[in-house]
């Protein structure tokens, strides 16, 4: 390492331990170093010079760090190999009289392919600040010339192991979002090969690429929005927004605010429409809009153009409409519940989604994929298997709530299943005896608590109406949003 370095460099003496632990408990209280000698820095420093590298060993060590020592390129490339280090410090010449930095250029190079989130600290010389930049530029952190003083290489130092924990909390986080991702796709896909389900992939096919707005019919629970992804994921918009909207949870006194936007009154904020501005608008159970609401909806489609609540600018509607709905089909072309203009406008292309009672084999391959999926999730085992039994009576099973009911099932066994394998008995089915006063959810006629009371009632009223949740809610009393949040309260 030509040169010799400013004598401070050198072994510290014993009058500077106090200046020493001084740096040391800023750099702690900046969160630079920890305080836990137990997980100390680990520091690899390459330098051909033993009294330099013994002079640093010592600096490290004082400032909380745990430094190992490499004569050459050769040696750290060793070390780097069976030890991970928080970061490097390498000097950028080690053949006598050299002074290019060729041999050090050349070893970050190997450095950051072994290890491509190194951290590495170049050493060079006044009259080597052109190589420090070019080091820069080959992927070094940073750089410290020659004379150096002990505070600042200590504190470039602790910056760079600063920096090496953040990449490696980054590509933690990142590592992490990616299996959230992928298991968030692995729960929306659009599984099954039985023959309804193969025509429902060939229309998306051929329906997602286009402009034209589509209905999408389909039971509660049989998964429409899954088919509405689908087809937006298939279409030219697919990097644009995708906004599901829930229109049977919408207050009418609040519609228009939600779906057009609100100027003025102390708050702005743009409508459901407009956030899909690129995108795809996923209209949920439009089937439930009321028929003075279906007007100023028909409206909106038709002048592509939307008006906020409160301001006198139209903001233009760039979305393609993708409506889903459970209701009949003589039901929704009844003109008493559905406007046939907007229907038509909504209708360009009509999917309907196949209720899982008709998919046969799909049963059986969508539990085993739920299962595999919660068992990663819950940290069960994976290869757990589905007995031949519990695999019959899933296909036996009438499945009212389709398949975000079967998803349940399965996330339920896999929390509560204790055998080898899965058996039928792990499964809560719809064809199990209906539930008497003693037993299952039905409150016994001596209880009194009204929260079993109410789960009781609520899945009376789903099992009498095929889970259809606008008709159990009707029976109820209730509003479907809000049976939805009685059916979340109690895990229905």
């Amino acid at each position: 390492m030509g040169g010799s370095p400013n004598p401070e460099s050198l072994l510290a003496l014993p009058g500077q331990a106090r200046e020493a632990g001084v740096r040391k408990r800023t750099l702690v209280r900046s969160g630079l170093v920890t305080k836990d000698a137990s997980v100390r820095p680990v520091i690899l420093v390459v330098d051909d010079d033993p009294d330099i590298l013994q002079s640093v060993r010592v600096l490290l060590s004082r400032e909380g760090m745990e430094p190992h020592g490499a004569s050459g390129p050769a040696a750290a490339l060793k070390l780097l190999g069976e030890h991970s280090f928080d970061a490097v410090l390498l000097d950028l010449n080690f053949s006598r009289g050299a002074t290019s930095g060729d041999e050090g250029l050349s070893c970050l190079q190997d450095i950051l392919a072994h290890d491509p989130d190194a951290v590495v600290v170049v050493i060079t010389g006044h009259s080597g600040i052109n190589i420090a930049v070019s080091a820069m530029r080959a992927g070094a952190s940073d750089f410290v010339t020659k004379p150096w003083s002990n505070e600042r290489l200590a504190t470039t130092v602790a910056t760079a192991v600063e920096l090496r924990r953040r990449r490696r909390q980054a590509r933690a986080f990142q590592a992490e979002n990616t299996a959230l991702v992928q298991d968030a796709y692995q729960e929306a896909m659009l599984l099954g090969s039985c023959p309804a389900m193969s025509r429902l992939r060939g229309l998306i096919a051929k329906a997602g690429p286009t402009e034209a707005n589509v209905l999408v019919l389909g039971e509660h629970g049989s998964g429409k929005e899954l088919v509405a992804r689908a087809l937006h994921q298939a279409s030219p918009r697919a990097p644009g927004p995708f906004i599901p909207v829930d229109l049977a949870a919408l207050a009418e006194a609040n519609f228009e605010a939600e779906l057009f936007g609100q100027r003025g009154g102390g708050e702005d904020r743009p409508g459901r429409l407009a956030a899909a501005h690129g995108g795809t608008l996923f209209l949920d159970e439009v089937g439930h809009l009321p028929l003075a609401l279906q007007v100023k909806l028909l409206s909106a489609i038709e002048r592509r153009q939307v008006t906020p609540v409160g301001g006198d600018t139209p903001v233009p509607l760039n979305a393609r409409i993708i409506a889903a709905t459970n209701l009949p089909r003589p039901q929704l072309y009844s003109e008493s519940v559905f406007r046939a203009d907007l229907l038509y406008r909504l209708n360009t292309v009509e999917l309907i989604v196949p209720p899982l009672r008709e998919r046969g084999d799909d049963i059986v391959e969508l539990a085993r994929h739920y299962l595999k999926l919660y068992a990663r999730r819950y940290g069960r085992p994976e290869k757990k298997p589905l007995s031949d039994a519990a695999g019959l009576a899933l296909k036996a099973d009438a499945w009212p709530g389709n398949v975000r009911a079967l998803r349940h099932a399965m996330e339920r066994a896999v929390i509560l299943s204790e055998g080898a394998s899965y058996a039928a008995e792990d499964f809560v089915l719809s064809r199990a005896p209906a539930p008497s006063r003693r037993s299952g959810f039905a409150a016994p006629t001596d209880d009194l608590n009204l929260e079993r009371a109410e789960k009781a009632k609520i899945v009376q009223a789903l099992q009498k109406h095929h889970y259809n949740v606008s008709h159990a809610a009707r029976d109820l009393g209730l509003t479907r949003a809000a049976l939805y949040r009685r059916m979340d309260k109690h895990g229905l």
